[in-house]
């Protein structure tokens, strides 16, 4: 697949595509690809990517320009098709989180939580902090919900709330409740991100 930048209009096209992120990109290439369709590309955005776009700092270090992209996948066909475009390595991920001018163990777990008391802890401590804190939602309608209902109001501010309006530009209560539930919060020290 050949990517050119163009600011003319193309007008003999047979697909537009709008949103030039992972969905957007892989439909242009199957298209194009496997039944032999121009497809034209178009995004917001003066980049290809998505939210998985990089760029080089001005110390020319890759950085992550929307937070941290990960790929996982338990379908071998989708594994096959992605790791045609390029080289994979399997790796753990550990992950900090930057906030009140230090770094916090993350995904929350009994280490962040250490961390905010300031002295060693124990898991049923953790909890009965979590029973205290947490917000009941029958049924949480956004990330926020989910969220305070997983960790309440303090550990929200602290991890959240600032996070999700810079990753999507939205607070959590503009995002679906899937966006945040997939983080998880862990009474232990399991600090692993997946």
């Amino acid at each position: 697949m050949t990517l050119n930048y163009s600011t003319k209009p193309i007008i003999d096209t047979d697909v537009l595509i709008v949103g030039a992120g992972f969905s957007g990109a892989v439909i242009a290439e199957r298209i194009a690809n496997d039944l032999g369709k121009m497809c034209v590309v178009i995004d917001k955005r003066n980049h290809i990517g998505g939210n998985c776009y990089d760029k080089k700092s001005p110390l020319g270090i890759l950085t992550h320009q929307y937070g941290p992209h990960y790929f996982r996948t338990n379908s071998e066909m989708v594994k096959k098709y992605v790791e045609s475009f390029g080289e994979f390595r399997p790796t753990n991920y550990k992950l900090m989180s930057w906030t009140k001018g230090r770094y916090w163990s993350f995904p929350i777990n009994l280490k962040t939580y250490e961390q905010l008391i300031g002295r060693r802890s124990s898991e049923i401590e953790f909890q009965n902090y979590l029973n205290r804190n947490i917000v009941t939602f029958d049924n949480p309608k956004n990330s926020e919900e989910v969220v305070l209902s997983k960790a309440g109001n303090e550990l929200y501010n602290l991890f959240f709330k600032n996070y999700t309006e810079k990753q999507w530009g939205k607070p959590a209560k503009k995002l679906l409740p899937e966006v945040c539930a997939r983080v998880p919060v862990r009474t232990n020290r399991d600090d692993k991100y997946l």
